[in-house]
Formats: structure tokens, C-alpha cells, sequence
């Protein structure tokens, strides 16, 4: 039994209805992303968990300023670059977060050299899943524009795989929309995008991109992988 069998952490839907969350995912297109955090929060309350790979802060600083008590999930894999060891750490004492540290249940190993999958669904997907034990919502910064698996991304809907709300409140931005942000708020930057590392994950499967090429083309290259498995199927 792996990580990725469904019935590992089979647990009921959240009681929501299908229609309020398409209705209000297309109101929330004309709002600023600050109005989805806000939403998330008034709809569930200490049910909601912001799962953050601090690649940057733009989510962080929205929902902090939205929401400062919102509790942001770290999924520390064990595999983490230094510099975002780092980053994490300087975020967490620049807004005082709520946070919890995630680790996996197994220890440091070799896995991610035959099968990243598993080792995606060991270090990321499984820790995840506990994180959201008896949550109803969860929210993360994924954008549309950041790959095609992610283009029909929605601002709020229902994560069939887990059970419970997603919410994306970046869902619509742009790479410039974030670019302007961070410059017109003064955040902090992650240390490795000065290296070429637009899309930071964990040290053996991440490179650094040439000037040009996609974003996350630095992400498990040559392997046809795309996602680590929190943000698609398959899910616990």
C-alpha cells in the first residue's frame, strides 16, 4: 500500500454546496485575491489551512494581512534547498505566522533517483493529507498561467480527491501581476531566483532554467513529470 491509495485517508465530503462554490468562485474572478482569503475564512473558520511551498510570499502577505491567526502548513520533505530553509524562517519571523512544519513518516533515502512519484507521494501528498485531518478547506498559490495543468484553475471548488474546499486566490494572476506585487509591497525574495530558479522544489529534482525556457521546465526534467500530486489526481 502506497501513499497514493485512495482508501489510506478516506474520509467523507465536506458538507458545501456544489452550486454556492461555482457561484462564488466567479464572483471572486472581480475581486482582489485579498476577498478569497477573507471568504475562505468567514465560510470555515479555524477549518481553513493555507499550504505554502514559499517559493515566494505573495499568498503569505495577502492572507496574513487578511487573516493574521490563518494557519500556514510547511511541507518540509527533507529535500528542501538551504536557501529555502532559510527563506521560510526569515518569512516566519517577518509576519509572526501561525505555522506547522509537516515532515514526512520515513526517513532521508534514495527514493527519488527510481520512482519521484512515490517519492512526491511520500514526502508531499501523504504529509498534506495529515495536515488536512479534520479540515474543511485548504488553500494554496497556484496560478493558471504557471503551466498548462493548471489552466482551468479555479479560485474555489471542491477537492473530490480529499473531500474538502481548495481554494486559489492567486488562480488568476498573471507572472506580471505578481512581479508588480511583490515590487509595490517590498517582499522578500526567494534567494534562488536571483540564480535562475523560477520554480523551487526540492534539491535532486530541480534546476535552474536558461532565459526563455518555461518556468518549471527546471522541475523534474527529462522525467515528463509535471506535478508532485497535492494540486491532481491521484490524491488521498
Amino acid at each position: 500500500m502506497t501513499a497514493l491509495d485512495p482508501t489510506v485517508h478516506a474520509r467523507p465530503l465536506v458538507d458545501v454546496d456544489l452550486d454556492e462554490l461555482a457561484r462564488v468562485s466567479a464572483e471572486l474572478e472581480r475581486k482582489p485575491a485579498s476577498a478569497a482569503v477573507k471568504w475562505a475564512h468567514d465560510r470555515f473558520g479555524d477549518g481553513l489551512v493555507l499550504a505554502a511551498s514559499f517559493q515566494d510570499c505573495v499568498l503569505i502577505d495577502i492572507a496574513v494581512k487578511a487573516v493574521p491567526e490563518i494557519e500556514v502548513v510547511f511541507l518540509d520533505t527533507q529535500y528542501h534547498f538551504a536557501e529555502t530553509l532559510w527563506y521560510v524562517d526569515r518569512i516566519r519571523e517577518r509576519y509572526d505566522l501561525n505555522l506547522t512544519v509537516m515532515t514526512p513518516l520515513v526517513p532521508p533515502d534514495d527514493l527519488w533517483q527510481t520512482d519521484t512519484d512515490e517519492c512526491c507521494a511520500m514526502r508531499k501528498v501523504e504529509p498534506l493529507a495529515r495536515a488536512l485531518a479534520g479540515k474543511k478547506a485548504w488553500m494554496s498559490g497556484i496560478r493558471r498561467s504557471e503551466s498548462p495543468s493548471r489552466a482551468n484553475a479555479q479560485i474555489v471548488h471542491l477537492d473530490v480527491g480529499r473531500g474538502i474546499v481548495k481554494v486559489n486566490p492567486l488562480a488568476p494572476w498573471s507572472d506580471e501581476d505578481v512581479a508588480t506585487y511583490k515590487r509595490d509591497h517590498r517582499l522578500l525574495d526567494h534567494p534562488l531566483v536571483a540564480h535562475g530558479y523560477p520554480s523551487i522544489g526540492c534539491w535532486p529534482c530541480t534546476r535552474p532554467v536558461a532565459p526563455g525556457e518555461d518556468p518549471r521546465s527546471g522541475r523534474w526534467t527529462a522525467t515528463g513529470k509535471t506535478e508532485c500530486g497535492l494540486h491532481g489526481w491521484p490524491q488521498p
